[in-house]
């Protein structure tokens, strides 16, 4: 039965958001049940995706980036994939009408990783459009069910806050970047010599990021608001904790939230939406 394989293929995207982000996952689980698969399928697709840049470093990188590139685009066509990742993705892309634009420009982001070491101003603002900001427009075109007039008005949050939550990433990760693969995404930071004043430049950016996406999740359908301001939260409060951490110590180490003060900060978010407080 076709029911049967897809019902796999979701499962095999949720497990894989179980697998590699507790935060992702927890708030996911917050969304509306109609709409928590998508999500789902649309992790899978970029963590793969993400997972063949960022850690095969035994294996080919390029082949099998440039086999996964094909594979996608045959599964959208063909609406089915024996790749449970990519079945299930594919699924989501005709459902909700995703934009074939936008998964290329996030395949195009991704591949950048194969080569691309430091980046200019043009090329930063490049792969922040693709590896994060189309992807937080996919999650909108599911939490609005396909609506195009509202996707189309909360269209500039969505992508804000995905810029946020990159950034976020890209600050937490300087040391795995820089010292374990040589990549500096920031162009305007020094890493050989970085430091405070460098760092805040970077988080004065961030903080507009996240005032204009946190604009567009008030906005969003009741659906999905919750889980999306549960992921806000997460992100703002490990956002809050960089802050507070001197430069050279986020060269470093990897700055995290502990899960125990995950489930705290989770449960104090749901507090405020029973609270109507957001």
């Amino acid at each position: 039965m076709k029911e049967l394989f897809d019902q796999t293929s979701f499962k095999a995207s949720k497990l894989t958001t179980q697998a590699y982000s507790t935060s992702f996952s927890l708030g996911t689980r917050f969304l509306g049940s109609s709409i928590r698969d998508a999500i789902y399928g649309i992790y899978g697709f970029v963590r793969f995706a993400d997972e063949i840049v960022d850690t095969f470093h035994d294996y080919d990188k390029q082949r099998l980036f440039d086999k996964f590139k094909r594979d996608t685009y045959e599964a959208i066509e063909d609406k089915i994939s024996l790749n449970p990742i990519l079945n299930s993705f594919q699924h989501v892309v005709h459902d909700y009408n995703i934009d074939h634009e936008l998964i290329e420009t996030f395949l195009d982001s991704m591949e950048m990783d194969l080569n691309k070491l430091e980046y200019t101003q043009q090329g930063y603002e490049k792969y922040i459009l693709g590896s994060a900001e189309v992807v937080g427009l996919m999650c909108l075109k599911v939490f609005v069910h396909g609506d195009e007039a509202e996707y189309k008005r909360l269209q500039y949050s969505a992508m804000r806050l995905g810029a946020a939550f990159q950034k976020i990433n890209f600050l937490r990760d300087l040391k795995a970047d820089f010292e374990g693969m040589g990549r500096s995404y920031f162009p305007n930071a020094d890493l050989e010599n970085f430091n405070d004043q460098q760092k805040k430049e970077i988080e004065a950016e961030i903080a507009i990021d996240f005032a204009e996406g946190y604009a567009g999740i008030i906005q969003l359908p009741k659906s999905a608001r919750f889980g999306v301001y549960m992921a806000y939260i997460y992100f703002y409060q490990l956002f809050k904790k960089i802050q507070g951490t001197e430069a050279q110590r986020i060269l470093t180490e990897r700055i995290r939230i502990p899960n125990p003060q995950k489930y705290s900060i989770f449960f104090g978010s749901y507090v405020r939406h029973s609270l109507n407080l957001l």
